[in-house]
């Protein structure tokens, strides 16, 4: 025995001492197997940082400005190695699980895939197409969002239109907390492909983290002469011996039951196995609720065209981020809901740049019922396409942050769409008078619960006035970023005393909140559940202890950059009511 061992060791090394080309293969296809970097052919490697940032899906900042927007990730880093709250970093709009504790939050998907755990992203372009030997990430501020890098073959800046886009992962990860919010480079060891590369895109997930996570730049490392990597072959499993047993006994709801647990792609592989399970993964009845987003990277007008079939019953569609770069058009996108969209009741559309004015006019034809359309980031469809929402009357959830919809088409749609419950106009710049827009909500849409007016520019007390007389029954707020509102009108005051319903509310960067705005809403809403007050430099440690003590529901308190509220002020707080996130950024 010892002597077989022996032979085999010696005859393992002779292969080893081999030619450098062999050497080099069976180095290369272990690195790929282990996620490592592969060994390089002699060549230069390009360092170089974002040329410029080309696409998005939120960010805190404003579109007017470079404060906190994605923007900031172009070009070289402005703040690192510091750490904190800086302006000029990149910053996406939400963090942690409180905007999915909301009333305005929409309930989850069935059959979203484990392993997707993207809330947000962001695509940059670079000047050289490169093999990417590595991606790093400046990170200024509570690291640890990164879920995903992508890289895809096609080139941005090129004048002429892409005839394949491919996308491949180079990084994947789960959702993390580091312990420290300081500042880090992030660079992990990424897979390597085998198509250059200019256009990265990563993915985020805020979800557990504690404060907004900033980004300042991000590096792209890279050979332009193609790396050698050993292909090797993946395994086949041979079912040949395998048998259904007696799962074909079992009753048919059982079947269609177990069925629904499984993922889309799963469900397209078992469709394929035997008639008895083909008819249950084409069963209608497993399409009533369908998120594509997952799969945005891949779904083109022969995915849809393949689903179409079996969408008959569809009701909730999520297609966000999907169908961009020509991978989805009007007329795959107008069959597939001509045949699926009488049953709709919800529909997404977060960040899909093929939507153009005949999408929304099909969609206003097709989706009689539809009650929830998510138009969010679709900051490249032209005004005149948002009229078409106010055809769809039953409407009761509409998000239209970052898109170009203007005061006539807002109106309208809140003329006839009278059943709205939640609506969401953040960083809509082209609405020219917020205060008309609160009148007409306070006059057609008496039973909105929540409504989202993040950095709109000119709304005034008056019009807050009508808005909260009339809307009673709101439960969120977000005035955050309004500069036009000022406390010494006593609009705050009436707010509180209008809307004891309030649960959320969001008064960020307005520094005219003062003592008696915090004492009213502790005497008025005693159902307080999230506050943000950043900035403000006339609340005492006082007042808020006295809210602290009359909203025995509240979790989160944003009390940054309030001059009067330091760190130990915070701390002492956090001991009396361990309860409540009390959030203080800070810089250094």
């Amino acid at each position: 025995m010892l002597t077989l061992l022996s032979m085999f060791y010696y005859i393992c090394l002779r292969r080893r001492s081999r030619s450098g080309t062999r050497g080099e293969a069976l180095t290369s296809r272990r690195a790929v197997e282990s996620g490592q970097r592969a060994v390089l052919p002699v060549s230069v490697e390009v360092e170089q940082y974002a040329k410029e940032v080309l696409d998005f899906s939120s960010h805190y900042g404003s579109e007017n400005s470079m404060s906190y927007t994605m923007w900031n990730l172009a070009g070289v880093p402005n703040v690192y190695p510091s750490s904190g709250d800086f302006t000029q970093t990149a910053v996406f709009r939400a963090y942690g699980t409180w905007w999915e504790q909301c009333a305005s939050a929409p309930p989850p998907f069935r059959r979203t895939p484990k392993g997707f755990h993207s809330q947000d992203y962001i695509e940059l372009g670079f000047e050289e197409p490169v093999y990417p030997t590595a991606v790093e990430v400046l990170e200024t501020y509570y690291p640890g969002a990164i879920v995903q890098i992508l890289a895809c073959s096609h080139n941005p800046f090129s004048q002429n239109p892409p005839t394949d886009v491919r996308w491949e992962v180079l990084w994947s990860g789960e959702p993390t907390k580091v312990l420290t919010p300081q500042a880090r480079q992030f660079s992990p060891n990424i897979k390597h492909i085998n198509f250059p590369t200019n256009l990265l895109r990563l993915e985020v997930n805020s979800s557990l983290l504690d404060y907004y996570t900033e980004l300042d730049a991000v590096i792209l490392r890279g050979v332009k002469e193609r790396p050698m990597l050993a292909l090797y072959k993946m395994p086949v499993i041979d079912i040949s011996d395998l048998s259904n047993g007696y799962f074909d006994k079992l009753p048919y709801e059982l079947i269609q039951l177990i069925v629904s647990h499984l993922t889309l792609p799963d469900l397209s592989r078992l469709a394929q196995s035997c008639k008895l399970l083909h008819q249950h993964c084409c069963d209608p009845l497993q399409y009533t609720q369908l998120s594509l987003q997952p799969y945005w990277c891949r779904l083109s007008d022969a995915s849809l065209g393949h689903l179409q079939s079996r969408c008959t019953l569809l009701q909730r569609l999520n297609l966000s981020w999907t169908g961009n770069r020509g991978a989805l058009t009007l007329t795959g996108f107008s069959s597939f809901m001509k045949a699926c969209g009488l049953s709709l009741v919800c529909l997404k559309l977060s960040c899909c740049h093929f939507l153009n004015e005949a999408c929304l006019e099909v969609i206003s034809q097709t989706c009689p019922g539809l009650q929830e359309l998510n138009l969010s980031s679709c900051d490249r469809l032209h005004p005149q396409a948002f009229a078409h929402i106010s055809k769809l009357t039953r409407l009761r959830r509409l998000v239209l942050y970052r898109t170009k919809i203007e005061q006539t088409a807002i109106l309208s749609i809140l003329t006839f769409c009278t059943e709205l419950r939640h609506l969401n106009l953040g960083s809509c710049v082209r609405i020219e008078d917020y205060d008309v827009v609160a009148s007409m909500l306070a006059a057609r849409c008496r039973s909105l619960c929540s409504l989202d007016l993040w950095r709109c520019r000119n709304l005034t007390d008056r019009g807050l006035a009508e808005l909260v007389s009339g809307c009673r029954m709101l439960e969120e707020l977000d005035l955050g970023w309004c500069p036009t509102l000022q406390s010494s009108t006593g609009c705050f005051q009436h707010l509180a005393r209008n809307l004891p319903r309030l649960r959320k509310l969001f008064l960020t960067a307005n520094r005219t909140v003062c003592d008696p705005d915090i004492e009213e809403l502790a005497a008025s809403c005693p159902s307080l559940q999230h506050l943000d007050i950043l900035g403000t430099r006339l609340v005492s440690a006082a007042s808020l202890k006295k809210l602290l003590q009359s909203c025995p529901r509240l979790l989160l308190l944003d009390v940054s950059f309030c001059s009067q509220i330091d760190m130990r002020v915070v701390q002492e707080l956090s001991g009396l009511f361990p309860n409540v996130a009390i959030k203080k950024s800070f810089t250094q």
